[in-house]
């Protein structure tokens, strides 16, 4: 070639490629203030957690309140300039709902906004006390007896929508009984558990994320309060605990966005055993600047960036593939007096590469070596009426979802006394109970929150007029539940993988009861099977399966795994698995 006719890039042809050498930096803010990329910084990825809703608050007359909604959860890559200062800002978590005075005081406040370069992440709604709507956000807050015997819904999450969503919906209430126990507010990863009449309601899951280094969770939901029967929920995800009896809600952990804890009081007691709710936990923004350098490279370059420190080191990665089952949701339970049966629990959500039916599987992944936190979600227990759903199962808690990070969702729990309808999840759950000519109790959905190829399917509905007749059927991984008949409707089908080297079916729904008295079937332990719905008092639903994950790798790997109850092995034909019945951590070198 002659001299002066190179290229820019000494002659070597190939791809242009967005590059950054950011060696890997972490700048954290707990308070807003600006952060000033290095010079060769190109992307980042950005973690803004916005500031946490207030708890509800106690004016001495009520028994229980609603949990503040998480704040707003985004984690995200993008496009930056070098040598640039952006400002961060950190929002504050909203402060509790005020004890006794009016009624509009008695709802939490919402947290403040976060947000760094193009990213916001909105704070999370306020909790609410009895009769009052729960304030809506990042995640919305949770609620309390409306004071009429009606059913209350929890303030929406995801407000405004983003994609993926920044939080879910607060807990919802069924008010059965004139009871006073409130519900959860909305947490990252999951909606805030429901208020029955004999539980108080749970925040919402938060999100695991090791972005600093450390694996820390953030944006949990707030806990709700009761009376003192109650069992107060514990902290999730730097949420507030929840509150058993009278007392002041506890705050949201500072810097990870959590909801604040409801207070609690005693029913019908006199003003002075009113109290605040708790304040929602600050916000934080944390951005780690990256290091990447695809395409092709001329010799220059490379010397140039190897000097400096930033090459990307070179790990050798290598192909895997999974299966991730969620928790079962339980069944659904109707006493004798109703003349219909529970609908059956949906099965957990179900995700996997490389084995069983080719519609679902998913792409496999790429892992370098390294140690990856593995969740196993619970099944989930029996209720007095209609059911709460089963516990997500996680690979790699810290990782990015859909990259190196693969969530099965909980199954829903199946309609029962209080809440006819069957509830959300990885599969929906069956319905009960006897709708209006014209009128229908909908099945929950499936596939909920939604993943491609879809983690499961819609529990079946009860159209009416219903008396005299079964629950319907919670949704499975390989079918829609049935609707209600009698007996009752039948569950969704499962799905066959033999990722472990055995063909094993996972992720079936469970059966709706009929209209006789009687218990419902559990779901069989790791393979996070819905349980059947009953008719009976006391309870005798079928609880949920509990979830199992399993991965699979190249022989050239090992694979190694924490506690012992886990397992790994050589398949016949020198692949190395890991099989997970209980959480856990994997380590593949």
């Amino acid at each position: 070639m002659p001299r002066g006719g190179g290229t820019s890039n000494g002659g070597v042809i190939g791809k242009t490629n967005k590059t950054s050498f950011g060696q890997c930096r972490v700048t954290s803010k707990t308070s807003s203030g600006d952060i000033t990329t290095q010079p060769g910084t190109r992307l980042a990825k950005v973690l803004v957690v916005a500031g946490g809703g207030g708890g509800g608050g106690n004016d001495g007359s009520d028994g229980g309140a609603g949990g503040g909604g998480a704040g707003g959860y985004r984690c995200v890559e993008i496009s930056v300039d070098g040598n640039t200062a952006y400002t961060a800002t950190v929002g504050g978590g909203g402060n509790g709902g005020s004890s006794g005075g009016s009624n509009p005081g008695r709802v939490g406040s919402t947290g403040s906004d976060s947000s760094f370069s193009t990213i916001t992440s909105n704070g999370g709604g306020g909790g609410a006390a009895k009769g009052l709507a729960a304030g809506s956000g990042g995640s919305g807050g949770g609620v309390s007896n409306d004071g009429s015997g009606g059913a209350t819904t929890g303030g929406a999450g995801n407000t405004p929508p983003v994609s993926p969503p920044q939080g879910n919906d607060g807990g919802g209430h069924s008010n059965l009984g004139g009871s006073f126990f409130g519900s959860g507010g909305g947490g990252s990863s999951a909606v805030g558990q429901d208020g029955t009449p004999s539980a108080i309601g749970a925040g919402g899951a938060g999100t695991s994320n090791d972005i600093t280094g450390s694996c820390v969770t953030y944006a949990g939901g707030g806990g709700a309060s009761g009376p003192p029967s109650g069992s107060a929920p514990s902290s999730v995800g730097g949420g507030g605990a929840g509150k058993s009896g009278p007392g002041s809600g506890n705050a949201g952990t500072a810097n990870t966005g959590g909801g604040g804890g409801a207070a609690g009081g005693t029913a019908g007691g006199p003003t002075p055993n009113s109290f605040p709710g708790g304040a929602g936990g600050s916000g934080t923004v944390v951005v780690k600047e990256l290091n990447k350098a695809s395409g092709v490279w001329s010799m220059q370059s490379v010397f140039s960036a190897r000097n400096q420190g930033t090459w990307p080191d070179g790990s050798v990665v290598r192909e895997f593939n999974y299966l991730v089952v969620a928790g079962g949701g339980a069944g659904g339970n109707n006493p004798p007096s109703p003349s219909t049966g529970g609908g059956g629990g949906g099965a957990g959500g179900y995700r996997a590469s490389g084995f069983g039916p080719s519609p679902l599987q998913a792409s496999p992944i790429f892992l370098a070596g390294g140690t990856f936190n593995i969740t196993i979600g619970a099944g989930s227990a029996q209720a007095p009426g209609h059911a709460q759903p089963g516990s997500d199962s996680i690979f790699n808690v810290c990782g990015t979802e859909g990259t190196d990070k693969f969530t099965a969702t909980g199954g829903g729990g199946g309609g029962g006394f209080g809440s006819s309808a069957g509830k959300p999840g990885g599969s929906g759950a069956g319905a009960s109970g006897t709708p209006e000519p014209g009128s229908t109790f909908a099945g929950g959905s499936g596939n909920t929150p939604p993943t491609s190829p879809p983690q499961g399917q819609d529990g079946g509905s009860a159209p009416g007029p219903g008396a005299g007749r079964g629950g319907a059927g919670g949704g499975g991984a390989g079918g829609a539940g049935s609707n209600a008949t009698n007996p009752g409707g039948s569950g969704g089908s499962g799905v066959p993988n033999a990722i472990t080297g055995s063909d094993v079916t996972y992720a079936a729904g469970g059966s709706g009861k009929s209209s006789s008295p009687g218990s419902g079937p559990s779901g069989s332990a790791n393979t996070g099977n819905g349980g059947g719905g009953a008719k009976s008092s006391p309870t005798s639903a079928g609880c949920g399966g509990s979830g199992i994950v399993v991965v699979r790798g190249p022989s050239a790997v090992s694979l190694s795994v924490t506690p012992c109850t886990n397992s790994s092995s050589t398949h016949p034909g020198g692949d190395k698995i890991a099989t997970f019945t209980v959480s856990g951590t994997l380590t593949i070198s």
